[in-house]
């Protein structure tokens, strides 16, 4: 039995602009069968204090599946044997909210380190909790293997998390990563505000993808209540969500390039997004143009020679593009980057990988082209590569710079004016939305009882790049690791909500 044919039978409840099916444990185990062999792709596993959720999404319809099934006795049916990616999420499932996946693959805390002062904080009755101990790694195959044990502090500026590389010689056999250190409680500090007030907290889940989780909660908030924003909010969306691309890609060739050792290129992309930056504080009246997206549209409007600065900067970075190509694929960078760190396609489609990390491994989806507002009339183009490897992901970020130069032009260009904002009525619904980060899609789930947010989830990248880290990690020397996690931007922050 197909998925389609399993939801059909089902009972749907009305979430914009996807209908949300609500499955029986039976049904909700089938469905997760039947959507491997129908190619469908895991999105994100969530809960709220009654029931399960599930976001798959489907390749062929271009279209986002959302399920659900309720929680009995405390248990639901686990994913995790069927999507091994889905292990993280059903041990973040019963940290928050006590649920345990019945027969799940890894049952270990994944965000209590053992410090919360309560058990399962978001469920309807959490318990005071004893002092723990944090979850342990798994255990070592043989005793000839060597173990060694990397962050969450690093000494340099990481992500706050820790990876456990189990070594043969040189040779990585086995890599585990453990997140959660950055966790905010930001589900928690979410429910029972107004969208507005709660825009702060998907603002600041991530740094570096701040415009896109603000993006993705305000299109979410919208779904939900059914309205849409002006056009000239819209237009300076985009702008935003671009100018984030182009300094987060730049953030990384330059990281990157300085653990190469091609300090040239370090420096002048460093140099790039410092110019970028200025010009974003001037424009937008913040560096990272945290808080400038909101539920209803957007919060600042350009200033009066904002978008002449904007492209004054976007000419500068512009000007450097052909220098910068030219060195990527020069003989002294891209043998540091040939096939280190290579991701097959069909692991990456399994994980959900989307972004430069899926589309250098032959995936071509981004979101951008199909569901974020604005976009349509500028016609993105999307550049995919089929090599998976360090030196594709970095030809694919050159390519974004400079096709986001081209997007932003595009959006001031034809800037239209009036409002930037509307209010949001004072409704009940719920609503599911999508933007594009610089680590790939990130989607945002949520529910509004009388104009107040009663659910939410946000999804981060996160959640598929550190799995899929892992996957290519192992085999590869340990003198390759830290390449190899830069190569994919790692995201920590995101996942640890």
């Amino acid at each position: 039995m197909s998925g389609h044919s399993i939801l059909q039978a089902a009972e749907a409840v009305v979430c914009r602009p996807w209908l949300r099916h609500i499955l029986p444990p039976h049904d909700w185990s089938a469905l997760a069968r039947a959507s491997v062999a129908d190619g469908w792709t895991l999105l994100a596993h969530w809960a709220d204090t009654h029931a399960a959720h599930a976001l798959y999404f489907d390749p062929v319809a271009l279209a986002a599946v959302p399920v659900s099934v309720p929680v009995e006795h405390g248990l639901y049916p686990a994913l995790s044997p069927i999507y091994p990616g889905a292990a993280w999420y059903e041990r973040m499932v019963h940290d928050l909210w006590g649920h345990e996946a019945a027969s799940g693959a890894d049952p270990r805390p994944w965000l209590d380190h053992g410090q919360w002062p309560l058990v399962a904080p978001l469920s309807v009755r959490p318990q005071t909790a004893t002092e723990g101990d944090p979850p342990q790694p798994a255990d070592v195959a043989s005793d000839s293997l060597m173990l060694l044990q990397l962050g969450p502090v690093w000494g340099e500026r990481q992500e706050v998390a820790a990876l456990r590389l189990t070594l043969d010689g040189p040779f990585i056999r086995q890599a585990e990563s453990r997140l959660g250190y950055s966790h905010k409680g930001a589900l928690a500090l979410m429910r029972g505000k107004s969208p507005r007030a709660a825009a702060r907290f998907a603002a600041r889940l991530s740094g570096d993808a701040t415009v896109a989780h603000s993006l993705a909660f305000a299109l979410a908030t919208e779904a939900a209540a059914d309205v849409q924003v002006p056009p000239r909010a819209t237009a300076l969306r985009v702008t935003m969500a671009e100018i984030e691309r182009i300094a987060g890609h730049l953030d990384n060739l330059a990281e990157i390039a300085g653990l190469a050792g091609a300090e040239s290129i370090r420096i002048r992309c460093g140099g790039l997004r410092e110019v970028l930056a200025r010009a974003a504080a001037t424009a937008f009246g913040h560096r990272l143009m945290m808080d400038g997206v909101v539920p209803g549209g957007v919060a600042v409007d350009l200033t009066n020679d904002g978008a002449e600065v904007i492209l004054r900067a976007l000419g500068d970075i512009s000007m450097q593009m052909s220098w910068l190509r030219q060195a990527q694929d020069g003989a002294a960078l891209f043998v540091h980057l040939a096939g280190i760190g290579r991701a097959g396609t069909a692991l990456a489609a399994t994980l959900g990988v989307g972004g430069v990390a899926g589309r250098a491994c032959g995936l071509g989806l981004d979101v951008r082209t199909v569901f974020v507002p604005g976009y349509a009339a500028l016609s993105p183009r999307v550049a995919v590569r089929p090599d998976g490897d360090a030196a594709a992901r970095q030809q694919l970020r050159i390519f974004e710079i400079e096709e986001s130069i081209r997007l932003i032009g595009g959006a001031l260009q034809s800037l239209p004016d009036g409002p930037i904002s509307l209010p949001l009525p004072q409704v009940s619904g719920e609503g599911i939305a999508c933007a594009e980060s610089i680590r790939g899609d990130v989607w945002h789930w949520l529910q509004l009882d009388h104009g107040q947010i009663a659910a939410i989830f946000p999804r981060d990248p996160g959640w598929c790049l550190w799995p899929l880290a892992e996957r290519v990690l192992e085999n590869a020397t340990v003198d390759d690791a830290a390449l190899i996690r830069l190569s994919f931007g790692l995201p920590s922050s995101g996942p640890d909500l």
